[in-house]
C-alpha cells in the first residue's frame, strides 16, 4: 500500500493520517481534540486509544509483537473471524480464523458533526480466503475514535447460500498491575472454563485473576467493568450483537512460551472480549448482515500525573 496515495485519498488534515508503521506496516494514526489513536491497516487492529487528559493507554501493545505477514499482532483489538477459537472442523485451519493476518482495506475516512474521527475498513472473499473458508462476504470494521473507542464489525453474506461464523473483539486492555484488576458484571453467570477442562460453572462475585484464566461466559446482556485500581481508573464495555464474554490471562508459565510476550507481560493486561463463541453461532442468511460492537470508555477513579504515550507508530 502506498502510504502517500492513502494520505491523498484519506488523510484529513489535523486528523487522520496515514504512516509507515512497525514491520513497514501502514498505520493510521489519528489526532483529534478528544483522543489519539493508531490503527494497523494489516489486520483491520486497533493498536493504541489515549483520550485527552488521559494518563494511560486503554490498550496493552507487546513491546515483541511480530509484524510479519501471516502472524497476528499480539495486543490492541485482533478481530477473530469467522470463527473464535480452534479451527471447528479441525481441518488445520488457523485459529481464530483469518482476517488477523490479512491487509485490510481502506474503504473511508471522515471527521463527524461531534469532532470524533471514523476510519471504515473492509475485506471482501478472495480466491485466496475462499480456499480457507469457501463462503462469498463483505466484512466492514467501523472505527470511531473520540471521548470513547467504538468498533462495529459489520458481515454480509454475499452469496445465495446461508453461513454460520463465531468471532470477537479479542480486546488487549493494559492494566496497572493484574493482581490488583477487578471485572463485573457477570455475578451469576454460567462460563466454559477452558483452563479446567472445559468445565461449566458459576460466576460468584466479581472476577479477580491470580492464575491462568480463559472463561467462556454466556448469555451476557449487561455492561461489564474493570476496575484497574493501580492505575486509578475503570474501563466501561458496552457490547451489541453478542450474548458472550471471553475473559483471558495467559498467566507466567503460558506467557513465558510465548515469543511476542515478554515473560511477564501477563501482569500488564487483561482481554475481556465482546464475541460470540461456544454455542452462540451466528446465523447469517442469503444478503443478510449481522452486526458485533463494543465501545469502550475510561472513568477515572484517582487523581494521575505520569503519562503514557502510544508507541506503536
Amino acid at each position: 500500500m502506498n502510504i502517500e496515495q492513502l494520505n491523498n485519498d484519506y488523510g484529513i488534515a489535523d486528523h487522520v493520517k496515514f504512516i509507515e508503521g512497525a514491520g513497514g506496516f501502514p498505520f493510521i494514526k489519528i489526532d483529534n481534540a478528544k483522543a489519539g489513536a493508531v490503527i494497523s491497516v494489516y489486520g483491520g487492529q486497533v493498536l493504541s486509544f489515549q483520550p485527552a487528559n488521559e494518563p494511560h493507554n486503554l490498550m496493552f501493545l507487546s513491546e515483541s509483537a511480530y509484524y510479519q505477514p501471516g502472524k497476528s499482532i499480539k495486543g490492541g483489538t485482533p478481530i477473530c473471524w469467522p470463527w473464535f477459537g480452534p479451527d471447528p472442523e479441525q481441518l488445520g485451519r488457523p485459529s481464530h480464523g483469518f482476517v488477523r493476518t490479512l491487509f485490510w482495506n481502506v474503504a473511508g475516512t471522515e471527521t463527524t458533526a461531534d469532532g470524533d474521527s471514523k476510519v471504515t475498513l473492509g475485506l471482501t472473499d478472495t480466491a485466496e480466503t475462499r480456499a480457507i473458508w469457501p463462503h462469498g462476504f463483505s466484512l466492514s470494521l467501523e472505527i470511531t475514535v473520540g471521548d470513547s473507542l467504538n468498533l462495529e464489525l459489520i458481515t454480509r453474506n454475499t452469496t445465495s447460500q446461508t453461513f454460520h461464523i463465531t468471532q470477537a473483539l479479542h480486546t488487549y486492555f493494559r492494566v496497572g498491575h493484574i493482581d490488583q484488576v477487578a471485572i463485573s458484571g457477570l455475578d451469576g453467570t454460567e462460563y466454559i472454563d477452558k483452563a479446567d477442562n472445559a468445565l461449566l460453572k458459576l460466576q460468584t462475585g466479581t472476577i479477580t485473576i491470580g492464575t491462568e484464566v480463559d472463561r467462556i461466559y454466556r448469555d451476557v446482556d449487561r455492561e461489564l467493568l474493570i476496575d484497574d485500581a493501580m492505575f486509578g481508573r475503570r474501563i466501561r464495555i458496552k457490547s451489541t450483537g453478542s450474548k458472550t464474554a471471553v475473559v483471558w490471562n495467559p498467566w507466567a508459565k503460558i506467557s513465558t512460551g510465548m515469543g511476542d510476550l515478554k515473560d511477564d507481560d501477563y501482569e500488564r493486561f487483561v482481554c475481556v472480549e465482546t464475541a460470540n463463541a461456544g454455542s452462540d453461532i451466528v446465523k447469517v442468511g442469503p444478503n443478510a448482515e449481522c452486526r458485533l460492537g463494543a465501545t469502550y470508555h475510561i472513568e477515572r477513579t484517582l487523581p494521575e500525573l505520569s503519562n503514557d504515550f502510544p508507541t506503536a507508530a
